[in-house]
Formats: structure tokens, sequence, C-alpha cells
């Protein structure tokens, strides 16, 4: 069984390079970086919501999360400047491709009445963003240590000039998208 950067290496860059005719293996675009996000609205009153998101996404990653905050004040969310208000985490090299293996083989399986992944969160420029509604689908979270159930954004960042590129890379990657 070959790990997804072995696939990407021997297979992927072959089938992106023949079918969008680039000249050189630089051109063929690849995963960059993973960024995994929890918000955390009430967190800003309750430092253990916070603690309880940076412990989650720290047995997720497997990597320790940086505590986001607030850059401005905004009077109708009752947020001050400087305000806790989420958590994430960057992966790159092979913490990426263990979260990314991960991720595609046991959490999205685990998603109740999963019919794959829309393929319109893309933002233009190649990266893709995954919005998932609770934390449980991995296998690191324990129901019962669960404070409460968060969502989470993942932002897949590639070098992919277009859409269409990046689409095709995170299929040979094997991203489940709705046809």
């Amino acid at each position: 069984m070959q790990s997804l950067k072995e696939l990407y290496n021997n297979e992927i860059i072959k089938e992106l390079k023949d079918k969008f005719n680039y000249s050189s293996v630089m051109e063929v675009p690849k995963l960059e970086k993973i960024v995994v996000n929890i918000g955390v609205g009430d967190g800003s009153h309750d430092e253990k919501m916070i603690e309880a998101a940076v412990r989650d996404l720290e047995a997720i990653t497997g990597q320790h999360p940086v505590v986001t905050k607030a850059k401005k004040s905004i009077a109708g969310f009752k947020l001050r400047e400087g305000q806790t208000i989420g958590t994430k985490v960057t992966l790159r090299g092979e913490n990426m491709y263990v979260f990314l293996e991960k991720l595609i083989k046991v959490a999205l399986p685990r998603v109740r009445d999963f019919r794959g992944i829309s393929p319109k969160a893309f933002d233009g420029k190649g990266n893709y963003t995954l919005g998932i509604k609770d934390q449980l689908i991995f296998p690191e979270i324990e129901y019962d240590n669960v404070v409460k159930l968060r969502g989470m954004d993942i932002v897949f960042v590639t070098t992919a000039k277009t859409n269409e590129e990046a689409l095709e890379l995170l299929k040979g990657f094997g991203l489940p998208f709705r046809k």
C-alpha cells in the first residue's frame, strides 16, 4: 500500500502533465498545505470551550494548534479586539499527507448519509474549502469527552492556477467529489 506522497510522485504528476499539457514537472500543481480551523464563538467568554477545541484539534491533527484572536471589535457579535475566537493548525509535509489519508479513508466514510463532497467550494485560485459539521467523525475523538459538538473548516491550499486543475489534483488523491 503506497502513501499519498508516493501516489502523487508516481501517478498524479503523470496524469496531470498529460491532461493539461505541462512542459515541465514543476508546472504540475501540488498540495502546499492543509489548514484546519475550529471557530469557537462562545469560547470568548468561557476558557473551557477554547481548551476543549485545542484538545480536539490536537488529537485530530497530531500537531499543537494556534489560538486565534479577533482582529477588530464587532458590536453585533459582542466581540472585542484581541478576544479568543478559535484555534487553527497548518499542516505541511508528512503530517499533511497523514491527515489527508485519515480524512479520506476513515473520517469521511463515517459521515452519516454521505454522498460525496461538493465540487463547488473552490475559491477561483485553486484552493478548496471543506466544512465538517462535527468532530466526531474522527476516531481520535471520544464522544464522552466532547464538551460541545463543533464544526471545522479544512482548507486545501494548492499551487494550481485554476479550479479545474485543483479539482483534478484533489480527485487524484482520492477525495470523494459528488458527480
